[in-house]
């Protein structure tokens, strides 16, 4: 049976990998519900803080999410993140 990803989770500019698309995908369901930060999202996904960071990273370079405040950031979707797209 083939998995469904979220269909933000697709980059366009990085190799798109089962490992990253299921862990975007996870990250992106947690921000689809609230704001939140990269400590709470890995706490909630069973993700490592790294893994997290650096997804949030990549899809903030894609303008999928984007961060606001100081340290510790609170991710957040962004007009294009909260774009679902239909497959």
């Amino acid at each position: 049976m083939k998995e469904i990803f979220h269909p933000n989770a697709y980059l366009q500019h990085v190799k798109n990998v089962k490992s990253g698309l299921k862990a975007r995908s996870k990250t992106l369901n947690v921000l689809e519900t609230r704001a939140s930060t990269a400590t709470s999202i890995a706490k909630e996904t069973s993700l490592s803080y790294g893994v997290v960071l650096h997804h949030l990273r990549l899809l903030e370079n894609d303008d999928t999410v984007c961060r606001k405040g100081k340290r510790p950031y609170v991710w957040l979707l962004t007009g294009l993140g909260q774009k679902r797209l239909i497959r």
